[in-house]
């Protein structure tokens, strides 16, 4: 078996930023059980694996392809950065000549659209809803100790988990926090939570330039400590910072050692526009 495979860092314009995504051409189906085996070999946050729908499809000609991601771990229902590397693959390695590509996927179809400044994904929006302190206390204890939190929020449809610290903290403390996730999978068994976001309000520009909100992803539960820069959970964080300000469009930083920029535009049929750039930083074959 040789599969062609990249590595494409998502969410950036610069090698070694971003979030790494493994990225897998399928020319033939692939057993069920390779999938799992590759990602764990990868050892990244997610590989994707593109297979074609058709027999007569083509990676360069076609427009439509199915779409899984993998964790070292399990698959995931939703991966946004290993879809932006995937679309990059396509277009920029494989010379793909449609505009917009679209991917079926466990969380229904998918577009990769090309933009002046890298890809644009259409992908759908979550909202949250109010979660009581008491339910969660030890699982945020446990992460971030005595820091203060300002909002807790949850996300049924993805069962992630959204804490805004305190205003009163900056972009620096959250880059700085130490987040326990070693103690999480005890505390949280009962299969809720699949996902921890910790969010803060952005900051004026200054010399700097302004974002709206920082973030940062962890996701032990499917085997991915911390996420560099992460598509999923700014379908999330869209959805609660635009009711908090008031907003359609934003500019987000996810503040993991890496880090990522995301621009968000909200559309008006309720889903969300990620734009990211990437940097494909290996090509080989996989010979199994």
């Amino acid at each position: 078996m040789k599969l062609p495979i990249f590595t494409v860092d998502a969410f950036t314009a610069k090698a070694f930023h971003g979030n790494p995504a493994a990225v897998c051409l399928l020319e033939n189906k692939l057993d069920e059980d390779m999938h799992q085996k590759i990602a764990r070999e990868m050892n990244l946050s997610e590989t994707a694996f593109i297979r074609k729908l058709h027999p007569t499809d083509n990676f360069t000609q076609s427009s439509c392809f199915g779409l899984r991601w993998f964790t070292p771990a399990t698959e995931v229902p939703l991966c946004g950065h290993a879809t932006l590397a995937s679309a990059a693959v396509l277009f920029y390695k494989i010379k793909n000549v449609n505009s917009t590509l679209t991917f079926v996927t466990l969380s229904g179809e998918l577009t990769a659209r090309r933009a002046q400044d890298g890809i644009i994904l259409d992908l759908p929006l979550y909202p949250t809803h109010p979660q009581d302190f008491h339910e969660v206390d030890d699982l945020i204890k446990t992460a971030i100790g005595d820091t203060l939190v300002q909002d807790i929020r949850y996300s049924p449809d993805t069962r992630k988990l959204l804490v805004r610290l305190s205003d009163t903290y900056k972009r620096s403390f959250l880059e700085n926090l130490k987040v326990n996730t070693q103690n999480l999978l005890q505390v949280e068994n009962t299969g809720k939570v699949k996902g921890l976001i910790l969010t803060l309000k952005g900051e004026p520009g200054g010399q700097s330039q302004a974002f709206d909100f920082y973030s940062r992803y962890f996701a032990p539960w499917v085997g991915v400590a911390e996420d560099p820069v992460t598509g999923s959970a700014h379908a999330v964080l869209s959805s609660y910072w635009s009711q908090q300000l008031g907003k359609k469009d934003m500019h987000a930083f996810q503040c993991s050692c890496r880090g990522g920029e995301l621009e968000i535009s909200l559309r008006p049929d309720g889903r969300v526009d990620i734009r990211g750039g990437t940097a494909i930083v290996l090509e080989g074959t996989l010979t199994a």
